[in-house]
């Protein structure tokens, strides 16, 4: 598969994602009444919206404008990766976040490895990979690290006395 079409169909992946992710909230509203679960809860949801961002920018810019890719690339990885260090600060020690909850740090890593690889893209080429498909890969991986964290969050036991109706 080319990278173009990669990143088309993993755009549209992330964005279905976050629509699911609304559904998903929307059915559970006790969850935005606690500050430590909303922010949980905006978390999933950026990890989901910020690689569909990326990958609609490597759409745009491309091989034919790799500046305009490169540069949105950093400035949203930047987002992402300032983003989960206040929610790691802030959830430092909440009793309730999870094992993948507490691995938000390598969303972090992989968020600034991404802008890294923006501004030095060559840095992919010294693993033999071109630099949109190193950062399609990082992609990946944040994505997946979403998925683990949003499934522990919506199936990890949680007192009624917490989320009142």
């Amino acid at each position: 598969m080319d990278v173009s079409t990669f990143y088309a169909l993993f755009s549209a992946t992330c964005f279905t994602l976050v629509g699911l992710w609304w559904t998903v909230v929307e059915r559970n509203r006790p969850w935005l009444r606690d500050p430590a679960t909303r922010r949980r809860v905006g978390a999933i949801y950026l990890s989901f919206l910020l690689p569909a961002l990326m990958g609609l920018f490597a759409q745009v810019g491309g091989t034919e404008v790799p500046l305009f890719w490169r540069a949105s690339f950093v400035v949203i990885a930047a987002v992402g990766a300032l983003g989960t260090v206040r929610l790691l600060r802030a959830g430092r020690n909440d009793p309730d976040a999870g094992i993948f909850a507490r691995l938000w740090w390598a969303s972090a890593v992989l968020y600034a490895v991404i802008a890294v690889v923006g501004v030095a893209p060559e840095l992919a080429r010294t693993v033999g990979l071109t630099p949109l498909q190193a950062e399609a890969t990082m992609l990946i991986l944040l994505v997946a690290i979403a998925h683990a964290v949003a499934w522990e969050f919506m199936t990890r036991h949680v007192s009624d006395d917490r989320y009142p109706e």
